[in-house]
């Protein structure tokens, strides 16, 4: 019996069950990918397809077997869930592969990419649906690598000895903002690397009849295949979602919703649920409704409040372990806050925050309070330059114009953290993450749906793992 066979019939036997076709060709690809020459491995396994128990099987197989693996994914929520499943940590792509250099000559954070010196190893990426390629991150404030996260990541496996590289996403989620499909799953993107293979699963595991969500997820996505090889568009109301015969899937009224958010608070508990909606207004609205009406909190700001971060922050890391710096995204609980202040134009605070997603380690940071309830996603320029013209004033007295400007990146008024209050968030924001129980806000479509319309809704229903509750949904969304 060869490498491959062995393998394969290892994986199989850590099935608990009998594997659909698509799984059992998963795994043999697999088996085959680890003994061959190949070093990329694509796997694009849509809602319910059992992506995450074929995955379990082939981590623990090789670890079984001397290989060791390394966990990867865009974001601290997604490595959290993929850790939660494979048994064993899992990092960010950017704490595994870059490390920060002493600033640079123009002021601006530098993080290069490390030498890889792993042997005979299996890196394994979730959630690639999320990894841009942008070239013009070069322009921002603090540089990653070439600004090319996905070839960087690439790069680095390649550098080490004899190492494999398995990207795991889902192509019907939405890709990285400003493209239209997702770079790492697409087979014309990653031939070009070369030494690359590709795998699908797409027939789902669990009976369609026994989740509404898995059943509505999977009809959506069927529908953005029609419409990427048909007309672009379709009627609103051939939608056809169906919630009638789930108990998983259900109708919201505007009347009814405070009591449904206080329900669903009581049996998933606050952490475990969340509301998405289609912009920052909507999330704003959302806020401050389940402030006020749910959690019945009078002060802007009160403890165990949840918060995400809106904008990258390198400093106030260095007590936080798997932590190189606060991303964009990263959700927060507030311990304790202090010390208000207004500067520069805008109003600043000290708190003591811990990361959910990062085993609950605490920082203490300055953060700014301007952006909980602005409609912006994070400061809006006017108020970015504001902020920096004023610390730079306060640095006037030193001379030289290099040192002045390394002074202002260092400042940690220039570097509070952004915040945004996070019991609603925007469908974009939630990638990567899971709840018990998702509320999702109605989107205001209007007769026609686009596939960008049919990538939001899927995203928003895979997000929950228990329940799904459709706010003021149309009445032309629904089947007859």
């Amino acid at each position: 019996m060869g490498r491959s066979e062995f393998l394969y019939k290892s994986f199989l036997s850590r099935l608990k069950y009998e594997p659909t076709p698509c799984q059992d060709s998963l795994l043999s690809k697999v088996a085959d990918f680890v003994s061959d020459d190949d070093d990329i491995m694509i796997i694009n396994g849509y809602a319910g397809t059992g992506k995450t128990t074929a995955i379990s099987a082939v981590i623990s197989v090789m670890k079984e077997y001397q290989t060791k693996c390394v966990l990867l994914a865009p974001t601290g929520r997604a490595a959290k869930v993929l850790s939660s499943y494979a048994g064993q940590p899992a990092y960010t792509i950017h704490k595994h592969i870059y490390r920060q250099k002493s600033v640079g000559g123009d002021g601006f954070g530098q993080f290069s990419l490390v030498p890889n010196k792993d042997k005979d190893t299996l890196f394994i990426v979730d959630e690639v649906s999320l990894i841009g390629i942008d070239p013009g991150q070069q322009q921002s404030t603090t540089m990653f690598g070439t600004g090319n996260l996905l070839e960087d990541l690439i790069s680095f496996v390649r550098n080490g000895t004899d190492c494999k590289l398995i990207l795991i996403g889902d192509s019907a989620q939405l890709p990285p903002i400003g493209l239209d499909a997702s770079p790492a799953l697409s087979r014309d993107y990653m031939a070009m690397m070369g030494g690359t293979v590709f795998a699908e699963l797409k027939t789902v595991v669990r009976q369609q009849k026994e989740s509404g969500i898995l059943y509505n997820a999977t009809m959506v996505r069927q529908l953005q295949t029609e419409l990427d090889y048909g007309p672009g568009v379709m009627d609103i109301c051939d939608l056809g979602l169906e919630t009638r015969q789930f108990d998983d899937l259900e109708r919201v009224s505007g009347g009814e919703l405070i009591e449904k958010i206080t329900d669903a608070y009581s049996l998933y508990g606050e952490d475990e649920t969340v509301i998405l909606c289609r912009s920052n207004k909507r999330a704003i609205k959302y806020n401050l409704g389940v402030r006020s009406t749910v959690q019945f909190k009078e002060e802007r700001l009160v403890r165990d409040d949840k918060l995400m971060i809106v904008k990258n922050c390198y400093q106030f890391v260095e007590d936080i372990k798997d932590m190189d710096y606060i991303a964009n995204g990263d959700i927060a609980k507030l311990q304790k806050i202090s010390r208000f202040e207004e500067r520069y134009g805008l109003h600043f605070a000290e708190a003591r925050l811990s990361f959910p997603d990062y085993d609950d380690q605490e920082i203490t940071a300055k953060v700014i309070l301007d952006t909980l309830e602005s409609e912006s996603a994070s400061l809006t320029y006017e108020q970015s330059n504001m902020l920096y013209q004023g610390v730079n004033e306060d640095y006037s007295h030193i001379t030289t114009k290099k040192k002045r400007y390394e002074a202002v990146r260092e400042d940690k008024y220039f570097n509070a953290l952004q915040l945004k209050y996070a019991n609603a968030i925007t469908c974009h924001k939630s990638q990567g993450g899971q709840w018990k129980c998702v509320f999702i806000d109605n989107p205001f479509w209007q007769e026609e749906l686009t596939v960008d319309d049919l990538k939001w809704l899927y995203t928003a229903l895979t997000r929950a793992t228990e329940k799904v509750y459709l706010v003021n949904f149309k009445d032309e969304l629904f089947a007859e």
